[in-house]
């Protein structure tokens, strides 16, 4: 029987966030309890299995603080600032050992969780990412927890937990994100308009105006270019894990409209922090 915490929790956060967010948390840390240590390193990384799962306990003790109205300050927002930061953090944080860094990781998901109780869904809170809402705040922590239980995954050889259910619960986020993530060096003097449909289910358009990029959950008039895509290859290429190329080589993704040649050029637009 579910507990009236659980409840609450459901109440407040869109359906299935909550339940993700906890057995994301659970599933790192079964990663990490199985590793045989926490030294190897990560692909695509310069930090090692043990300095990822310290920054994930570390950023779901900021997110659990942040839900409780209590905000703190990390980077400026910007992806250069908060991988800054980032370093700043971890190399003042020394527990590399996986056991309580898994305990840290669930029980600060939890926190979040409980925190989320009892408090406005829609009240705005500054972020490392800048205001969003407690809602979006939560699709944050999954989207985080995902990207780096990818990493751990890959980094200990185990099958991964990103899928198309938990993709769709990271989606508000990512919508939230994108414009604080443009690259302005990639988009100067852009005008575009794309729709980007995922399988199965969820879409968002972006309107680049003279390089400024404006991104809603619904699809603008008359896109230049379409984009459809596999929505775990969505996440994973967002966040810098997945190859555009090697995502349209294996018939992940595919682009047409009024000017196609759009579609390759869309993830070079963005800089994942």
């Amino acid at each position: 029987m579910e507990s009236a915490a659980g409840q609450e929790v459901r109440g407040v956060l869109p359906e299935g966030l909550a339940d993700a967010i906890r057995t994301t948390a659970e599933d790192i840390a079964e990663l990490l309890r199985g590793a045989p240590g926490t030294g190897a390193p990560v692909p695509g990384l310069t930090w090692t299995v043990g300095e990822v799962a310290a920054h994930l306990a570390q950023a779901n003790a900021l997110m659990a603080e942040v839900a409780a109205g209590r905000t703190h300050r990390h980077g400026d927002g910007t992806p250069q600032g908060i991988a800054e930061a980032n370093e700043r953090a971890l190399a003042a944080y020394g527990e590399r050992a996986a056991g309580p860094l898994a305990a840290v990781i669930v029980a600060q998901a939890a926190a979040y969780l409980d925190a989320v109780t009892g408090h406005s869904a829609d009240e705005t809170l500054m972020t490392p990412m800048g205001p969003m809402n407690r809602v979006v705040l939560g699709s944050y922590l999954l989207t985080h927890m995902l990207g780096h239980g990818y990493d751990l995954a890959r980094a200990l050889k185990r099958p991964h937990m990103v899928d198309r259910a938990r993709v769709a619960l990271a989606l508000p986020f990512m919508v939230e994100a994108m414009p604080r993530v443009t690259d302005a060096a990639t988009t100067a003097g852009l005008n575009a308009r794309y729709a980007v449909r995922l399988w199965g289910g969820g879409q968002f358009g972006v309107t680049f105006t003279d390089g400024t990029a404006a991104v809603g959950h619904a699809l603008p008039d008359r896109p230049d270019c379409t984009i459809s895509i596999e929505p775990v290859t969505f996440l994973l290429m967002a966040l810098g894990r997945c190859s555009p190329v090697g995502a349209m080589a294996r018939g992940r993704v595919f682009a047409w409209g009024r000017k196609p040649w759009l579609g390759p050029r869309f993830p070079a637009y963005f800089r994942a922090p």
